[in-house]
């Protein structure tokens, strides 16, 4: 079971004598990474004794001195507790450890330093970059003083949370046992060949077994959610996975919905994320975005349609307007349904009724994907942007994801229209629990990749307290 005093979270197992595992994470959250540690803990409770520290996101992101000090003070109290641990894993996202940079690496020493062996799951991976003096100048001379003080930010910010904390880990390596987990193949070069880790471990992010998914698959009905009650059963739909932003490219979805027949249906399964929640804010500016692109209230939308100033308000450009001019307004009220921020169970619930799961994003330099990894297990037909993060996601699973350009709605719908071109299914997935499992195992025994789990697993408690 779980126990919830004292701001930890135990996977309790009386007498026990697994290896002990500390895990520093969000863990209550509505966040991506407070997810993965979720599911991750279920796989893990097999090998290890497994404790959640969980990062209080409220001490951490706030910028008020006192609280700052008061989240400093968290730290040193997680970090206190784990040398009683035989290993510590940090799920690393910068930002779940504070706004300032000087803030974040303060506290990420603080808990390496303190760990008796330490490996570091990197959720987003800094490449080291020297300063492009060029382009600040470039922007410096038109004047543009906005963007060639956004490359000094972004500089500093690099410089320590990429080269600071690389350094760091290269000194904690020479001390004490320390693993590199990362999600993509590219990001294992970098880290074993650029930044120079002994022992690195690549896995693509994984949440279900296959048992999970045919119970998922099997107790799973659209009449379990209520907003789609009036849907027709032959309707064809269409999910998009998420908290919305605009890299996200929900809108490039419902662009794309203007050119699909009427029986095709957009399921959008997420919210504003909390921390985006604004006083007095009437309406999200995204949700707004969302809404012109559907053309919901269609009325209003042509009532402005010759007025310059209030179309180029009511959408993304000038061309976009021209399109809309040129073509008949569909208003897609009826097609699109906004299913709201689902809790983990509901949300793989979510990709099972889809006959096609969508994952529009931009290029933002993601490492990796918790709903692209979702719908893979879950067996769905899979149509995403060709992000870098997607291309590497994809050599672990050739022939499973239909790409089409970032923005090209007109592609997007013109594959979805036609039959699926994925080659295989998520139950001949070479990758996911049962070898996250083992890769989780080898990394925190510090044995090659490859190793027998059941050996390792037996092997662990000798390893790690000899």
């Amino acid at each position: 079971m779980i126990d919830r005093e004292g701001g930890a979270h135990e996977i309790m197992n009386a007498g026990s004598t697994k290896p002990k595992l500390a895990i520093v994470s969000t863990f209550d959250e509505l966040c991506g990474i407070a997810a993965y540690t979720r599911f991750l803990i279920r796989q893990l409770e097999s090998v290890f004794e497994v404790t959640v520290f969980d990062l209080d996101q409220y001490l951490l992101l706030n910028k008020h001195g006192h609280v700052r000090k008061l989240g400093d003070q968290h730290i040193r109290e997680i970090a206190d507790q784990l040398q009683h641990f035989d290993w510590v894993n940090i799920q690393l996202e910068h930002g779940t450890l504070g706004r300032d940079i000087k803030d974040i690496y303060r506290r990420f020493k603080l808990l390496v330093s303190a760990a008796p062996r330490i490996s570091i799951t990197f959720h987003t991976v800094l490449e080291p970059q020297s300063f492009q003096f060029r382009s600040f100048a470039k922007e410096l001379a038109k004047l543009k003083l906005q963007y060639a003080f956004d490359r000094v930010v972004e500089h500093a910010r690099n410089k320590v949370l990429a080269n600071g904390i690389y350094k760091l880990l290269r000194k904690v390596q020479s001390i004490k046992p320390l693993s590199i987990i990362v999600h993509n193949r590219r990001d294992m070069r970098l880290m074993k060949y650029v930044n120079q880790f002994q022992h690195v471990y690549d896995h693509p992010l994984s949440f279900l077994s296959q048992s999970d998914v045919r119970a998922i698959r099997a107790r799973t009905q659209k009449s379990d959610f209520v907003l789609l009650a009036n849907v027709p059963e032959d309707a064809k739909l269409i999910g998009v996975f998420g908290f919305f932003g605009s890299y996200k490219g929900f809108d490039t979805a419902i662009r794309a919905m203007h050119y699909l027949p009427q029986d095709y249906h957009l399921l959008i399964f997420g919210g504003v994320h909390p921390n985006e929640i604004k006083l007095r804010q009437s309406l999200d500016p995204y949700i707004e975005l969302l809404l012109e692109e559907a053309c919901i209230d269609v009325a209003v939308l042509k009532e402005t349609m010759g007025k310059q100033n209030s179309v180029a308000a009511l959408t993304p450009g000038a061309s976009h307007a021209r399109e809309l001019r040129e073509r008949r307004l569909k208003d897609l009220t009826g097609r699109i349904h906004f299913m709201g921020s689902l809790p983990d169970e509901q949300f793989t619930s979510g990709m099972a009724i889809c006959d096609t799961v969508v994952l529009p994003y931009q290029e933002v330099g993601q490492s990796s994907s918790g709903p692209m990894s979702m719908a893979v297990e879950m067996g769905c037909r899979i149509v995403a942007t060709r992000t870098h993060a997607f291309l590497q996601f994809a050599r672990y699973y050739p022939g499973v994801i239909e790409f089409f350009d970032i923005g090209n709605y007109v592609d997007l719908a013109e594959r979805l229209k036609s039959p699926s071109t994925s080659s295989s299914s998520g139950a001949e997935m070479s990758h996911g629990s049962e070898s996250n499992i083992q890769m989780y195992v080898e990394a925190h025994s510090m044995v090659p990749r490859g190793a027998d789990t059941v050996a390792v697993s037996h092997a662990l408690p000798a390893i790690n307290k000899g």
